[in-house]
């Protein structure tokens, strides 16, 4: 149970939360690396680090090697007891539930096919399921659940413009639904601002970036100064409604599965799959029309991007990718025309799935990290050693 704030925290307070936070995001640390990172005097941290094993947050986790004389330093780690989180990829052929500890390490997993269902309560009822059934094998509390969707979110509750198969989760029923059958804080978020905070968590040195989810609706994220980037109205990261530049085509109509395999089959290509675009025969016209309508969307929404948000780097996910690698050398070729200066275009490799939920578990652990902080702040008093954290 997470503690509130119950009166002005001291100097004291603040030490053991900023020992807290450097453990929860660097364990397994020694001493003297908690010193070198937050600064504080060894006897400070010895203080707060006695503290924070008796709430729960810190075990003895091995021992370092011997470089010269002296003792050995053991390592502080985060124990299994302190909990752990769930990020869910909810995908429209997909569904995987990751289960980390509060450091990021892998509990458990699965990826199964996503069921079908007729309203979002029973759908609710199966991913709750399915969250409970992973996080099973976890110790201590769950402390936070990210479910990632193909749609746009607001404000980490309400659903908007969802693949055409996922229309019933329109709104906000399905996290009200999955929020009354768990025992944890859950949140929802698109499937591509998991996609990049999982590429930010991975490399600290990106600033401004663009991300395309390119499967069954073109989803767009984007991060300034290394912090995603959420919009003040549903229409932020709608950028599928704008003009392809190829015909009358949209770039949702251009690429998202959907979309891109029914603009193929006009131009008289009997597909059964979209992936036949890439795996099949390419000798054509047809097949040739349809490459370079791609390419031209492509083409346009990175410009798009590239005027307004100046990204460093942007990147594309999601089931099309093997397509966008295709085209790369044209793609780049034609902007390097266009713009003055082009950003770096890049293919993310993902695993289907799994990718996406390893990006919900960086958003679970940056908001448990913020929350346990914040009690961190309040909880004083309690110093009884205890197996299971104090807030």
């Amino acid at each position: 149970m997470v503690h509130e704030v119950t009166s002005n925290p001291t100097p004291r307070d603040h030490n053991k939360a900023s020992v807290l936070e450097v453990v929860l995001s660097r364990a397994p640390l020694t001493r003297n690396e908690v010193i070198e990172l937050t600064g504080l005097s060894k006897a400070t941290v010895s203080r707060a680090v006695e503290e924070l094993r008796a709430d729960g947050f810190v075990a003895d986790g091995g021992v370092d090697a011997a470089t010269g004389r002296g003792r050995r330093s053991t390592y502080l780690d985060v124990p299994g007891t302190a909990g752990h989180v769930a990020g869910v990829s909810f995908g429209v052929l997909t569904t995987c539930v990751l289960v980390t500890d509060l450091r990021g390490r892998e509990v458990h997993h699965v990826v199964v096919p996503t069921a079908n269902h007729d309203d979002a309560g029973d759908a609710a009822e199966w991913l709750a399921g399915l969250i409970e059934e992973t996080a099973g094998a976890g110790r201590g509390p769950l402390r936070q659940i990210v479910v990632a969707v193909p749609g746009r979110v607001r404000d980490g509750t309400e659903i908007f413009s969802p693949a055409r198969s996922m229309k019933i989760f329109t709104g906000s029923g399905l996290h009200r639904a999955v929020a009354d059958l768990v025992d944890a804080p859950v949140l929802l978020d698109s499937d591509a601002n998991a996609s990049l905070l999982a590429i930010l968590a991975e490399d600290t040195s990106i600033g401004n970036a663009a991300l395309f989810n390119l499967s069954s609706v073109l989803n767009f994220a984007g991060c300034t100064g290394h912090e995603l980037a959420r919009g003040r109205t549903p229409a932020f990261g709608g950028i599928g409604v704008l003009c392809a530049g190829a015909g009358q085509e949209t770039l949702d109509d251009l690429m998202s599965t959907r979309g891109l395999l029914k603009f193929a089959r006009g131009r008289g290509l009997g597909l059964k799959r979209v992936e036949d675009l890439w795996r099949g025969r390419r000798d054509d016209e047809a097949h040739a029309e349809v490459v370079a309508a791609f390419t031209t969307a492509i083409v346009t929404a990175t410009s798009a991007v590239a005027v307004t948000l100046d990204p460093e780097t942007v990147y594309f996910a999601g089931r099309l990718c093997p397509l966008v690698e295709e085209v790369l050398p044209e793609v780049r070729s034609r902007l390097g025309r266009i713009l003055p200066a082009a950003p770096e275009v890049k293919v993310v490799t993902q695993v289907v799935g799994l990718s996406t939920a390893r990006g919900a578990v960086f958003a679970c652990l940056a908001l448990t990290q913020e929350r346990l902080r914040d009690a961190a702040l309040g909880a004083r008093g309690r110093r009884t050693e205890q197996s299971t954290p104090a807030f």
